[in-house]
């Protein structure tokens, strides 16, 4: 049986217009976004703004012509409020129509679907309230800037181990307890904070910096794991930070085997990428981590455990970790 056609959503239109600028086929660009040329040809001849296809304007546009017709959360004001209030907790379009569907599974009323939320943010709401919701929303670039190709010029890190040497187990995410780690860089770069994130799991520990130093860092990463049960610590995938020169020291203290990505290869802790642009949410550029408290850094860990996830089929992480421990 077909799957039921569900309407392109605001990723797949940047992800469309990247494609369509870059000149590539119809065919092509429906092969990867995993639709028909023809829904493909007809969002085109739709949303195209002349020559130019423009995500947003497409967005806008096809938004506009849903709301033609009343949409609900334009009238039901229980599941507005709900929308609503969960918005403000950071939880994306996604994230709300996942969560309800797994909440009321039989009661139609209480889901809503993404692109819903969607055309009410951005049609309906005026002035402040519009502003306040959209900054909810988790901001993505139009487009990436291309990332250098050289050698690290950071130097090299003695008796580093290659993320080639992993095993098999933590790539496919198959066994639990293998960690990414980075560090996310305050104003100036004068201050920091270390970002932990289980593979599997996608579970989130946020760490408190006072140095960028290796022996500061090292300490206080094993500080922040000392509480995790044994059986959910046994790698970190890294970057080639100098902050983890310590790793055979750290390795010593956490039993923790430590392995280094390529450099200049993001895509090989995917996973911890991802969530730095969720923590980015609540802790912008710009921001002195220094003078953040230890409350606001809990809180915010908490906030990112308690999103449901769509990889984790709208669990938690923290109902995911839990899960796995029983």
């Amino acid at each position: 049986m077909s799957k039921s056609y569900q309407r392109m959503n605001l990723a797949e239109r940047e992800e469309l217009s990247i494609r369509h600028a870059q000149g590539q086929g119809i065919r092509v660009i429906a092969r990867q976004l995993g639709r028909s040329p023809s829904t493909i040809s007809r969002e085109l001849a739709r949303n195209r703004t002349g020559f130019y296809y423009r995500a947003v304007t497409a967005q806008n546009k096809a938004a506009r012509r849903c709301f033609r017709k009343p949409r609900r959360l334009a009238v039901d004001g229980r599941l507005r409020h709900t929308v609503f209030s969960l918005l403000r907790r950071q939880w994306s379009p996604q994230q709300i129509r996942d969560r309800q569907r797994r909440q009321h599974p039989h009661e139609p009323s209480l889901q809503v679907s993404a692109e819903t939320i969607y055309s009410y943010l951005y049609v309906l709401p005026r002035g402040e309230l519009r502003r306040e919701l959209l900054s909810h929303l988790r901001q993505h670039r139009k487009h990436r800037r291309p990332r250098s190709r050289g050698a690290d010029r950071r130097g090299q890190i003695p008796e580093m181990i290659s993320i080639e040497e992993r095993p098999a187990e933590v790539a496919d995410r198959t066994i639990p307890g293998h960690w990414e780690g980075d560090l996310i860089l305050g104003r100036g770069h004068q201050s920091a904070l270390g970002t932990l994130v289980e593979r599997t799991t996608r579970t989130v520990l946020l760490v408190r910096l006072w140095s960028q130093d290796a022996t500061s860092v090292r300490q206080a990463f094993a500080r922040k794991l000392r509480h995790v049960p044994k059986q959910m610590k046994l790698s970190l995938t890294y970057d080639r930070g100098k902050e983890m020169t310590e790793h055979r020291l750290f390795t010593r203290d956490t039993k923790m085997a430590v392995y280094f990505a390529h450099p200049q290869s993001p895509w090989e802790r995917g996973t911890n990428e991802n969530t730095n642009g969720l923590i980015r949410q609540y802790f912008p550029k710009g921001t002195d981590f220094n003078e953040v408290s230890a409350y606001q850094i809990r809180k915010v860990q908490d906030r990112l455990n308690g999103r449901p996830r769509k990889v984790l089929d709208a669990q938690t992480p923290f109902e995911a970790f839990n899960e796995l421990l029983r």
